[in-house]
C-alpha cells in the first residue's frame, strides 16, 4: 500500500465515462518489428548474419499514446504530420481502428518516421531509423496551430509527446502553451530523447514534465547533483508545479508542489515488471494513463498507482500495443496496491 492508494476503488472512479476528451500532439511513428533466427558469423567478414522470420508494423510515438488514452475509455484527439506515403496511410487505418480522432496533416517533404527494429528471441540486435526532422514549414504549422485551436472545447488535458522529429517547433510550442492558458487545459510534457538530441527544459510553465533522469540531467547540464535536487532545479527552471522522474527498473519518483505547504511532496514508486520483454513502451504507456486518471478527478500520486500498471502491462508485449482498461482493472486487482 502505498500511502493509503488502493487500486481496486481507485478504478471504479476510472470507469467512468467523461464526455470530455484529451488532446495528444507530437511526432508519430511506425515501429517495425523484424523477429530472426540467428545463423552465425559471415565467414568473409566479422559480420552477424540472421535470416528474418516476419514481421510486425506497430504504430508508434504520439500515435501509441493516443491509442492508450482511446483504450482506456476516454475520447482521443490527435494531431501530427505524416508523410505522404503508405506508411501515413497504416497511421491513419490504425487511429480509426483505435477510436482515435487523427488530424495527420501531410507533409511531402519528409517521409513518415519509420523504425525497423531487428530482433532474436525478443533480444534487440540494432534498429534503423528512416526519418527526415528538419523544422516543420510555416504553412504546415499553421494549419497544426489552427487544428490545435479548433480542438479546445470540452478538452480535459493536452499531452505533448515530443520526439524531436521536428513537429513540436517554437512556434506551436508557444501556441500550445497560450492555449492551455487561456482555456485553463492542463498540459502534460514528454520529451523523449533516447537517441536525438533534444531538452525538456524548453517546456516552460506545463502542468506535468515526465522526464527520464538522464533527460532532466542533460536539459539542466548537472551529472553530479542528486535526484531530488535536479527534479527541484528543474521544476524551478520551468516553472512547473509536478514533475514526475523516471527511473528506468527503479520505478519513478512523483514531485508535487501543488499542496499548498512550503514543503515537496514526495513519492517513490517501484517498477511493477519483474521481467519486462519489451521496455520500449512503457513510457507511453504511463503518461497516457496518468492523463487520464488526473483528467478524471484523480490525484498525482493516485493517478500514478495506475499509471504504474499500465506501464507494466505495456512491457509484457512486443512491440505498442494500447493498454485495455479492462486489463488495467485485472491487473490492479492481482496486483492489489504497489
Amino acid at each position: 500500500r502505498t500511502r493509503g492508494i488502493q487500486l481496486p476503488l481507485l478504478m471504479s472512479r476510472l470507469v467512468k465515462s467523461d464526455r470530455r476528451k484529451i488532446l495528444v500532439v507530437g511526432d508519430t511513428i511506425v515501429d517495425r518489428y523484424v523477429a530472426c533466427d540467428p545463423v552465425g558469423l559471415s565467414s568473409e567478414s566479422p559480420t552477424i548474419v540472421v535470416k528474418e522470420l516476419q514481421s510486425r508494423d506497430f504504430v508508434g510515438g504520439a500515435a501509441i499514446v493516443a491509442a492508450h488514452i482511446a483504450s482506456l475509455g476516454t475520447k482521443c484527439d490527435l494531431i501530427s504530420v505524416v508523410g505522404e506515403d503508405v506508411r501515413a496511410e497504416f497511421l491513419r487505418e490504425q487511429m480509426s481502428l483505435n477510436n482515435v480522432t487523427a488530424h495527420l496533416l501531410s507533409d511531402d517533404s519528409r517521409p513518415t518516421t519509420f523504425k525497423i527494429r531487428y530482433m532474436v528471441e525478443n533480444q534487440k540486435l540494432f534498429r534503423v531509423s528512416s526519418l527526415k526532422d528538419h523544422r516543420l514549414a510555416k504553412d504546415i504549422e499553421s494549419n497544426v496551430i489552427d487544428r490545435i485551436k479548433g480542438s479546445t472545447g470540452e478538452l480535459s488535458a493536452i499531452v505533448v509527446s515530443d520526439f524531436v522529429y521536428g513537429v513540436i517547433t517554437p512556434r506551436i510550442l508557444s501556441a500550445i502553451t497560450e492555449i492551455s492558458k487561456e482555456f485553463r487545459i492542463p498540459l502534460f510534457g514528454d520529451l523523449q530523447c533516447s537517441s536525438q538530441i533534444g531538452n525538456v527544459g524548453k517546456f516552460k510553465e506545463f502542468d506535468l514534465l515526465f522526464p527520464t533522469e538522464r533527460e532532466a540531467r542533460v536539459a539542466l547540464n548537472n551529472q553530479d547533483a542528486g535526484v531530488e535536487e535536479i527534479a527541484k532545479t528543474l521544476m524551478k527552471d520551468t516553472h512547473v508545479p509536478r514533475l514526475i522522474m523516471k527511473l528506468g527498473g527503479d520505478g519513478l519518483i512523483t514531485y508535487d508542489s501543488t499542496s499548498g505547504g512550503e514543503s515537496l511532496d514526495r513519492q517513490h514508486f517501484p517498477a511493477l515488471s519483474v521481467n519486462p520483454i519489451d521496455v520500449a513502451g512503457a513510457g507511453d504507456a504511463l503518461l497516457a494513463t496518468i492523463a487520464v486518471g488526473i483528467s478524471k478527478g484523480l490525484s498525482l500520486a493516485e493517478a500514478t498507482a495506475v499509471g504504474c500498471c499500465s506501464a507494466a502491462l505495456a512491457v509484457e508485449t512486443v512491440g505498442n500495443i494500447p493498454v485495455r482498461l479492462e486489463n488495467v482493472v485485472e491487473f490492479s486487482q492481482l496486483r492489489g496496491n504497489p
